[in-house]
């Protein structure tokens, strides 16, 4: 075998595949349908970037990708908007994106792959399509495991937990604990403290991602009257928003919040730009976090292109390009458990 080649289904702005490959894996080719992707893709994995639906997609297609004498490892991470802790509620039954877990089912089985990896919200576990999904491999002859991961125990900065699958025609594969404990966790200020300052809706000169969304007047006073780790409840009334002062307002206590320095950063989302719609105050700044704080807290490196230079910056796709992302940390949690396994199989 000549290496591991993989690729990336829904790859976005290839945050797995940036994990994988800092883990030493070969990424030949990433899918998705968003032409946005491309340039990050390409520019910082180098492999082939497709703009394509993976209902078109066909093993014979995948397996001239791959080329011979690799192992092979089929990754990816289906949008999971009808699983996300944020619609519960949200009547998702006719949503295109539960037919997609099983596109990438259809794959795993006509091109079997010698290892099968997704990354996934964790509730999706109790869905009927991700059981489908297991059998699935575990007809195709694959050991399957999968586990919720608390990412600041692998080394994000970031309170958010995630599903991890691992499956291997090769053997059984198990995904390892993480190794910081609380006390140990990487915080906001170990990623992105050494930041320049920059002003609210100011850019930085060097990087054009460094950059904060302009806050409008009474944002302004509202992040001024706001204290790392506290909430709008702080504020004195004339501040707050008129939903805030009803009764049914009372439970959204992390929007309009800032970030605490010294704890690893909420869960960032496609709008962690946006001042108002989680705790994205920067701790002691009196402005929204940049897209860079932001990507960075999503685990991408400081250097990651997501525009080419000179690009335009445009906050909601590129906040949609990182809050969308899988955090390169797991990635390459992932790649680094597939390297042992494989190495462990033909040594």
């Amino acid at each position: 075998m000549e290496g591991i080649s993989a690729i990336d289904l829904f790859c976005g702005a290839g945050g797995l595949s940036q994990g994988l490959s800092e883990a030493g894996v070969k990424v030949v080719a990433g899918i998705d349908t968003d032409p946005r992707c491309k340039y990050p893709f390409e520019a910082n994995i180098g492999g082939r970037f497709l703009e394509q639906d993976v209902q078109t997609v066909s093993g014979a297609q995948l397996n001239r990708l791959w080329g011979r004498g690799t192992v092979k490892v089929l990754a990816g991470c289906a949008p999971c908007q009808p699983f996300s802790s944020y619609r519960r509620g949200v009547d998702t039954s006719r949503e295109k994106e539960w037919s997609l877990l099983s596109e990438f089912g259809r794959l795993a089985r006509t091109t079997r792959p010698h290892v099968v990896t997704m990354e996934n919200v964790p509730r999706i576990a109790s869905s009927t399509i991700f059981q489908t999904f297991i059998s699935t491999l575990k007809t195709n002859g694959f050991h399957v495991s999968y586990k919720s991961v608390y990412c600041p125990e692998y080394g994000l900065p970031q309170h958010r937990r995630r599903l991890v699958l691992l499956a291997s025609r090769l053997g059984p594969i198990k995904i390892p604990d993480g190794t910081y404990a609380p006390g140990s966790f990487i915080t906001v200020r170990d990623a992105i403290g050494n930041l320049p300052a920059i002003e609210n809706g100011e850019v930085d000169r060097i990087d054009s991602l460094h950059r904060s969304r302009n806050l409008s007047e009474i944002n302004l006073k509202r992040i001024r009257a706001s204290t790392p780790g506290g909430t709008w409840e702080d504020w004195p009334p004339e501040l707050r928003a008129p939903c805030h002062r009803r009764a049914t307002g009372a439970t959204f206590r992390s929007v309009y919040a800032r970030m605490l320095w010294d704890d690893p950063s909420p869960t960032i989302t496609t709008m962690a730009y946006n001042f108002g719609t989680g705790r994205f105050g920067h701790p002691s700044q009196d402005r929204a976090i940049s897209l860079r704080e932001a990507s960075i807290l999503q685990g991408f490196p400081l250097g990651y292109d997501f525009i080419p230079p000179g690009g335009k910056v445009e906050f909601a796709p590129l906040g949609r390009l990182i809050g969308n992302a899988v955090p390169p940390v797991i990635g390459k949690l992932i790649g680094a458990t597939i390297a042992e396994h494989i190495k462990d199989r033909f040594r």
